[in-house]
């Protein structure tokens, strides 16, 4: 298929086109490109694509589409608490009226990356699927689930949009991330020798590795329309369901010497979820997560001493709100997150 990737220099979206291209797709990349620079490594060999905002796609950005695999967004919450309106207009409307140019230039398959933070406060100890309660805390889980129904709203027997709720992500990209939590506490053992945790540690948390994203992706693209037709998708692994302070033990074994340090400082997170992924399974027969969160903690220490992480590129090139801070001090960005020309 001809695959329009939006966010292909993103974290995930830099992991994701070298699968569909081994695939046999041809993707064409959409981006704005206000993290592609964020490189940690060798710069990866993007596929051809737009550089334009998500605000501002058009019709002619369709043409020839098939399938449209749309990534791109505000991308974690201290962001979208620190600009809420930003939040809704970029993840929110801008993805919908995507899907409606999609939807009227003939694209079949739209595949919209979703979270597990819609299930944000569940709490219990109960597995949580795809039809429990959804309590996003947060503008950006909120602007998720807002997608999720107005996708629903297009769903018909031509236009076939599947919800693809990602666990929370981990694992080394050439474009990386330092915001998310194993990525994060892994910098920080390896840059302080401290394994620092701000909450209680007992928040529950899933975790899936960005090529086990990728993969699934992949697999959504070419299932059968019955199997995975405007349904929801939890995307992860049950084994991957883990505690803050399991997630600290584990990175502690992966860069001897660090020490797991609580504070508490925080007080305690409402976001607290383990879920289940089984139905995933069900709908693509053989597929699996293959990465572990132990064997992801070894793959990022190794990375980040290979390529030099420093404290400076950690907490500035790394972090997506001090990117965008420096972009909007520097005049790179209007006050709307544009990048100016």
């Amino acid at each position: 298929m001809r695959v329009l990737l939006t966010g292909h220099q993103g974290y995930l979206g830099t992991v994701m086109a070298p699968v569909l291209t081994a695939a046999g797709h041809d993707v064409v990349g959409l981006d704005a490109g206000l993290f592609a620079d964020c490189v940690l490594g060798p710069p990866p060999a993007d596929p051809a694509g737009h550089r334009v905002d998500l605000r501002d796609v058009t019709a002619a950005h369709l043409a020839g589409v098939d399938a449209v695999i749309h990534l791109a967004a505000l991308s974690n919450d201290p962001l979208g608490s620190l600009a809420p309106e930003l939040t809704y207009d970029i993840n929110h409307h801008a993805s919908v009226r995507l899907a409606r140019l999609a939807r009227d230039a003939g694209v079949r398959r739209f595949l919209y990356a979703s979270t597990c933070s819609v299930y944000g406060a569940a709490g219990g100890d109960e597995l949580v699927a795809e039809d429990a309660p959804l309590r996003p805390v947060t503008p950006y889980a909120e602007s998720k689930v807002r997608v999720e129904d107005d996708l629903h709203a297009l769903a018909d027997g031509d236009f076939s949009p599947v919800y693809l709720r990602n666990a929370t992500a981990f694992g080394y990209s050439p474009r990386l991330r330092a915001d998310i939590v194993l990525n994060n506490l892994v910098g920080h053992a390896l840059l302080s020798g401290e394994v620092r945790v701000l909450s209680d540690g007992t928040p529950w948390r899933p975790l899936v590795h960005a090529a086990d994203i990728a993969g699934a992706f992949a697999a959504a693209l070419a299932a059968p329309q019955k199997a995975v037709h405007d349904r929801a998708f939890n995307i992860g692994s049950e084994a991957n369901n883990v505690t803050v302070a399991e997630i600290a033990a584990q990175v502690a074994e992966a860069v001897p010497g660090s020490q797991v340090k609580i504070t508490g400082e925080n007080g305690a997170d409402p976001r607290s979820y383990r879920v289940d992924f089984s139905r995933f399974r069900a709908a693509i027969p053989g597929f699996d997560c293959a990465w572990t969160v132990k064997r992801g903690a070894l793959e990022l220490a190794d990375a980040y001493r290979k390529h030099g992480l420093t404290e400076e590129h950690f907490a500035r090139r790394f972090t997506r709100l001090a990117v965008l801070r420096a972009a909007s001090e520097a005049g790179a960005v209007d006050d709307t997150l544009r990048p100016r020309r």
